[in-house]
């Protein structure tokens, strides 16, 4: 009985009392434990510093790969802005191109005598009317047709070398000036001499081009500004009604046509360009610029739409002479530009 009432009082001391039996053997016990320290071994620190020093890495990397692909997004937007705006321009001059069989044009064609012959061997020129606003010389006088013209330039003194260049001369009408060139039709023809029989009868003499500045790559072209400062390349070719590319704006085969006569047979102009952004340009001088520009061929007539563009994108991916940086800055672009809807 009194065992059983020993029991009870132990088992009713407080929770978290120290019996009294355990006494200093337990303090004992509790104190190594009580005053040990955990530490990192040499092998875990390592290990550690390693992960550290690999996530740095893969972070590094990520970001530079994050760097390259935005910097290059950028050139192409900077490219596709540029080839956009150019050819939008060109798209407006060509839609009001003045095509009557008593008006001139200077165009390409590899046509033979006694056809029109102008061959434009690299960077292509073309001049014609179109009803667009142009630079006037004269204030209350001009008329409602402007002479619009395309080259990338050659002289390399000029500030616009290596650039695309559209001229937009204003004319006036005809007695109105005696300094100013009027609005002039054949015989007198825009920029080069026109073979005989074009036109019959030949008059006699022959007229002198009204503006023989338009044939020329090099020299200073009044009524112009820089449309394209990253364009160093154009060159054009046509799509013909019957469904043919060529470089003959007529229809040659099956055909008795031997002029241009208004852009009869032409239902559009296909253009090409090569375009480099403005941080890939920094990376070449004139003189390579031009070098890479002579490297992308012409067009030659029976070969289809893209062939061009396709030629000029191999010729630049098999380029190891420049600098590969600049060169995977190039763009090239293609667009049908019609006068004319397309035959269905």
């Amino acid at each position: 009985m009194q065992r059983s009432r020993h029991i009870a009082v132990e088992s009713a001391v407080p929770s978290g009392y120290l019996r009294p039996a355990l006494g200093q053997n337990a303090l004992r016990t509790a104190h190594p434990a009580a005053t040990g320290r955990d530490a990192f071994t040499l092998a875990e620190l390592v290990v550690t510093v390693g992960v550290l020093v690999l996530l740095v890495f893969l972070a590094t990397q990520l970001l530079n790969s994050a760097v390259t692909v935005t910097t290059l997004g950028h050139k192409q937007m900077d490219a596709d802005a540029q080839a956009r705006q150019l050819l939008d321009r060109m798209a407006i001059d060509f839609a009001q191109m003045v095509k009557r069989s008593d008006v001139d044009y200077y165009v390409k064609s590899s046509a033979t005598a006694p056809l029109r012959h102008v061959l434009q061997p690299g960077n292509d020129q073309i001049a014609f009317y179109s009803a667009v606003p142009g630079y006037y010389p004269s204030t209350g006088s001009q008329s409602p047709v402007s002479l619009v013209a395309y080259r990338v330039t050659s002289n390399s003194a000029s500030s616009s070398y290596n650039k695309m260049e559209r001229m937009g001369k204003g004319l006036v009408w005809n007695a109105v000036s005696t300094t100013d060139t009027p609005v002039v039709f054949i015989p007198v023809p825009v920029a080069s001499p026109l073979p005989s029989p074009l036109p019959s009868p030949m008059p006699n003499p022959s007229p002198a081009p009204a503006w023989p500045e338009t044939a020329s790559s090099a020299n200073t072209w009044s009524g112009s500004e820089v449309i394209g400062p990253q364009v160093f390349r154009f060159e054009y070719y046509y799509l013909l009604k019957d469904g043919s590319f060529s470089d003959i704006p007529w229809t040659t085969v099956n055909s008795t046509h031997t002029q241009l006569k208004g852009m009869q047979d032409v239902a559009a102009i296909v253009v090409d360009i090569a375009v480099i952004d403005a941080k890939s340009k920094v990376l070449l001088n004139d003189a390579q610029i031009t070098s890479l520009a002579g490297q992308l061929i012409d067009y030659a007539s029976g070969h289809p739409s893209g062939w061009l563009r396709t030629q000029w994108q191999n010729t630049l991916d098999a380029n190891t002479t420049l600098p590969r940086p600049a060169v995977s800055g190039i763009r090239v672009y293609e667009r049908f530009i019609y006068l004319s809807p397309p035959v269905q």
